[in-house]
């Protein structure tokens, strides 16, 4: 059944006649007549009672008029959706990451929502070790990682780096080193994610092929837990410097350098070739670009 005829019934079944109809849709009398003619073959049913000389419908033609309306107005809805999601006014972009991650995500968030309001944003909180595989399934449009995924058919842009420091509280008498050692850490109560990702293995593997011991006395399961922990003195912490930016710009938190932990890590996007993106997701993908450069430029600069 074409929608153009379906519409052409539904005019002259509201306007009951077929010159008034045909005067609506800018057809002559007789191609109405016809698009009628033709739904009524397709359906095997008359639509109009011609002993009427009011367009009076049949039961068919009643029924027809009903699914009509509905189909009808379910056409436009669907052109309209598609029309939104051509302009970026609807749809959805996926981003996986662990919790350290969402750091990075968050400057190319706040940029994306102010182009681009009208589109949701959903991070989940997906293991490292997982990200990539969901991002080659198709589950998410995008990874953040710190290290080159295994997966193959994946692309990468690289946004930035980060570096793993010794968080203490400004009282602790390591806030003011410059730098400390590892064998420091180790007479130093550690707090820790419970949380197993790459970046914890390895310092764990650092320490263990050390031969130094690190006393991780309390786990928990949040960032923003153990940051909390550490203004509060119970202990000191190694996490990325991202993660805390804003308790160290507040004079909340102390960042010390640890050489042997804090070897700069590529903070990357990982994501499916741009032909299998969504609209969203490439408009995404084209901010992750931007911000890929000018973390470059910055980093330039620096050195």
């Amino acid at each position: 059944m074409e929608l153009s005829a379906l519409k052409i019934f539904l005019t002259v079944a509201h306007e009951r006649s077929f010159s008034r109809a045909a005067a609506k849709v800018h057809r002559t009398q007789p191609a109405v007549s016809q698009a009628i003619r033709r739904l009524e073959l397709e359906l095997g049913e008359q639509l109009f009672d011609r002993s009427s000389k009011t367009g009076t419908l049949t039961e068919a033609g009643r029924m027809l008029q009903n699914y009509g309306q509905r189909l009808v107005r379910l056409a436009e809805e669907t052109e309209s959706t598609v029309r939104d999601l051509r302009d970026l006014r609807r749809g959805r972009v996926l981003v996986g990451a662990n919790e350290a991650a969402v750091h990075t995500l968050l400057p190319v968030i706040a940029r994306f929502r102010q182009r681009y309001p009208d589109i949701a944003i959903d991070v989940r909180r997906v293991p490292a070790r997982q990200i990539a595989v969901e991002v080659q399934q198709g589950s998410l449009d995008f990874g953040a990682l710190t290290f080159h995924p295994p997966e193959v058919g994946l692309l990468e842009v690289p946004v930035g780096s980060d570096e793993l420091v010794l968080l203490v509280p400004p009282s602790h008498e390591l806030a003011s080193r410059r730098q400390v050692a590892m064998e420091d850490i180790a007479s130093e109560a550690v707090i820790a994610h419970n949380d197993p990702s790459p970046a914890r293995e390895r310092v764990l593997r650092l320490f263990e092929d050390r031969h130094i011991p690190l006393r991780m006395v309390i786990s928990l399961p949040s960032l923003d837990g153990i940051k909390r922990a550490v203004e509060m003195g119970l202990g000191v912490a190694v996490l990325p410097r991202r993660c805390a930016l804003g308790e160290i710009a507040r004079g909340h938190l102390v960042a010390v350098k640890v050489p042997e932990l804090s070897s700069p890590r590529s903070i990357r996007f990982v994501f499916r070739k741009t032909g299998e993106l969504s609209r969203a997701a490439m408009a995404f993908l084209e901010l992750v670009r931007e911000r890929a450069e000018e973390a470059k430029k910055t980093e330039l600069a620096v050195r």
